[in-house]
Parts: structure tokens; C-alpha cells; sequence
């Protein structure tokens, strides 16, 4: 569920990329919209994709969108750790994506699915974003991109 975040509160940011805001407020994390970044004394960041002349949804601005989201704990974007197993785009509008967690109790999983989904839908001509979370196979530093492992420091 949505928190407020009351004017005056103290927050730490703990990140600032993808065009959204991490921060702990109360000694809970939160997601800030870069859209409200004027809240947290920022210029507000807007997500914004150039509709095709076709009318057909862009499967480069999809993963562009993907590859936006980014975990909130860790610095790296969902494409490069490697949570994204599948996206399928079809003729309608409907993207389907199959994408996992970095742990099955990841306690920020839900806000990560619901910011794919909010970004994806941004993509011009979306109608509808469904995220099936699987855990099979489980995740592992291995699907991890070389870029991802270098910035985690694990080459």
C-alpha cells in the first residue's frame, strides 16, 4: 500500500536512479515517483517514449522501460541483474512479462512489479501489462550481466 511521506520529514536517499527515488522514512524504505521528485527538493524526472507512426507498440521502448527500473536495494537495473526472463508484445497491446525476485521474500518485490508495470504502460500504444513472478529457475549471480557484476564489484 502507498505511504505518505508528510512535508518536513526526515527521509535518507539511499538512491536516485531510473527516474525514481529511493529513500528510508521512519526506518522504512519507500519508492519516490521521479515524476515527485520536486517533493524531496529535486527536479521531478519524467519517463517519457515517442509514439510509433504506426500505432504499434515499440518493443525497443519496452525494454528501454525495463532496463529503467532498477532494485531499490541493490544499484543495478532489473535487465542487468538478470530478474527479466521473458517479454512477449503483441499486435493488441499487451505485454506479457516473466520476471523473478534476487530472493523469494524480497520484502521490495511488489514494489518492483508494480514499477514495471507503471513504467511498461508509459510505453505509447500499451494497453495492458501483466508480471507473472516466477521463482524457476531460482536467480543467481550468474544471470547477472558482466556491466552488473563489474558495478557490484564481483569480477
Amino acid at each position: 500500500d502507498p505511504i505518505r511521506i508528510q512535508k518536513g520529514a526526515f527521509v535518507t536517499l539511499t538512491q536516485r536512479l531510473g527516474g525514481n527515488f529511493t529513500v528510508v522514512v521512519n526506518g522504512n524504505m519507500a519508492r519516490v515517483d521521479g515524476a515527485d521528485g520536486d517533493a524531496l527538493g529535486f527536479e521531478p524526472e519524467v519517463v517519457h517514449f515517442e509514439p510509433r507512426p504506426d500505432g504499434k507498440v515499440d518493443a525497443d521502448q519496452v525494454h528501454e522501460a525495463l532496463a529503467s527500473v532498477f532494485d531499490p536495494e541493490i544499484p543495478v537495473s532489473i535487465v542487468d541483474l538478470g530478474l527479466v526472463y521473458g517479454c512477449r508484445v503483441d499486435d493488441d497491446g499487451n505485454v506479457a512479462i516473466e520476471m523473478t525476485l534476487t530472493a523469494p521474500g524480497c520484502g521490495m518485490g511488489q514494489v518492483l512489479v508494480d514499477d514495471v508495470r507503471r513504467r511498461v504502460s508509459l510505453v505509447p500504444n500499451v494497453k495492458n501489462v501483466a508480471v507473472e513472478l516466477v521463482f524457476d529457475p531460482p536467480w543467481s549471480r550468474d544471470m547477472m550481466s558482466e556491466e552488473a557484476q563489474l558495478e557490484l564489484g564481483l569480477f
